[in-house]
């Protein structure tokens, strides 16, 4: 499928994605993230790898309607699992610096 990415066209297929990121280890997910397989990367690093091009070169919403149109997964911050809110007695050992016992 053709899609346009930084102004440049690329070819691009869910099975040469598959491969691409195979073997690619996933960085901590800070925003908007890709599941590609059973591991979710961030938009910004498989962008970076399928496109060779800088991060800075390209947004994370082109490659997100990229990867969708591909048929992959595609998830927002907020739609990522929320941390548990910490207890009042976590919060407090946590200010002191006591590990909380629970």
């Amino acid at each position: 499928m053709r899609c346009v990415i930084a102004r440049f066209p690329f070819e691009l297929t869910k099975n040469g994605v598959l491969a691409s990121m195979k073997g690619v280890k996933p960085e901590p997910v800070t925003g908007e993230s890709v599941i590609i397989g059973r591991r979710q990367y961030p938009v910004k690093q498989v962008g970076e790898v399928i496109t060779r091009q800088d991060r800075r070169d390209f947004t994370a919403a082109e490659v997100t309607r990229a990867m969708t149109r591909l048929g992959f997964t595609c998830r927002t911050l907020a739609e990522a699992s929320p941390a548990p809110a910490p207890t009042p007695l976590e919060e407090a050992s946590a200010l002191l610096g006591i590990p909380a016992q629970v």
